[in-house]
């Protein structure tokens, strides 16, 4: 609501999961995720489809038929799991499992780096029944606000995240169309919807032109970009030795605030491969870059179809892309 009061045309990254850490959502996440059947994980899922539809139907009113582009499932799952023993015991409870089974979930999904672990379309290559509950969230939830407003065009926009190889997205892509196209069946509704996917690992951009021929549009997601084409943890090098680059001139600016001109090759190369493999594809950036207007230039010049940023940041996204714009003229 707020992104539109400030001239959005849209939200260019709906993240879902921010959606499972209120109370009576988070204790169904966790059921799913220490589920030890399919059956058991679905029975999770269903007690959390209502919520996700819910939520984005709200998000449809309040866009009045602009576009949304909602990214599956991202972070990793131990990120919904407690760490604190005395939590631990309780969650353990609340599940009706021991405490020493939650435990093991917990070593079980412990990962070093788990921010270049098993997250994003990696967990619905694992489990594909996270994809079908996503996907009937977005498909139902546009079909009853279009039945209440005939007079918008809703086109759902289903992202998959950190796609690195073709077959990937194709996997989880197989899942999304099946799972979509059966929803519109049954409802007896024609309604057209996208599947893109984010481009925020080098490979993916690398081989934008075979991962375009499996998707309708590329998000370039540049703050995930930006590290993994550095090698830079975000989270562990911006207090520890980014301000010393910065008064060394080492680095000319923070490349998570400004996009830093090798990652901006890196999306360049994406765009331009990615028309090769599929001239209609649609390109954006989600993330802090698309609301800072240096990098709004620079892609500008890259041909970016569209920035995405915080609701707050709008109105100098808008002001930037404007002065872009006419910059080129």
């Amino acid at each position: 609501a707020q992104a539109v009061k400030f001239g959005a045309e849209g939200i260019g990254l709906c993240r879902t999961e921010h959606m499972f850490f209120e109370a009576t959502r988070i204790k169904a996440m966790r059921e799913m995720i220490v589920a030890k059947t399919v059956e058991a994980r679905k029975a999770a899922l269903a007690k959390i489809l209502p919520y996700q539809q819910g939520d984005f139907e709200a998000m449809y009113k309040e866009l009045e038929g602009r576009p949304m582009t909602v990214r599956f499932l991202d972070p990793p799952l131990h990120e919904f799991l407690p760490t604190k023993e005395e939590d631990i015991v309780e969650i353990a409870k609340e599940l009706d499992i021991s405490v020493e089974e939650l435990k093991d979930v917990i070593a079980s999904l412990h990962e070093f780096n788990p921010m270049m672990g098993h997250r994003g379309c990696r967990l619905d290559v694992t489990y594909p029944e996270i994809a079908v509950m996503q996907t009937k969230a977005v498909i139902k939830a546009a079909l009853n606000v279009q039945a209440k407003h005939p007079e918008w065009n809703m086109v759902p926009e289903i992202m998959i995240p950190l796609v690195g190889e073709v077959k990937e997205l194709k996997y989880v892509k197989d899942v999304v169309v099946a799972t979509a196209d059966e929803e519109l069946k049954a409802a007896g509704v024609e309604m057209p919807y996208k599947v893109g996917t984010m481009i925020e690992i080098p490979r993916a951009a690398l081989t934008a032109d075979e991962i375009a021929k499996e998707a309708e549009f590329f998000s370039f997601g540049t703050n995930d970009l930006t590290q993994t084409t550095f090698g830079f943890s975000r989270d562990d090098v911006e207090a520890e030795f980014v301000p010393q680059y910065l008064q060394e001139r080492l680095l000319p600016y923070n490349p998570f605030a400004t996009i830093d001109p090798g990652v901006a090759k890196l999306v360049e190369m994406g765009v331009k491969l990615g028309h090769e493999g599929n001239p209609d594809l649609v390109c954006g950036v989600c993330g802090e870059h698309g609301g800072d207007p240096d990098s709004i230039h620079t892609f500008n010049k890259i041909g970016l179809d569209y920035v995405s940023c915080s609701p707050y940041r709008v109105p100098v996204a808008r002001l930037a892309a404007a002065q872009a714009a006419l910059e080129e003229e």
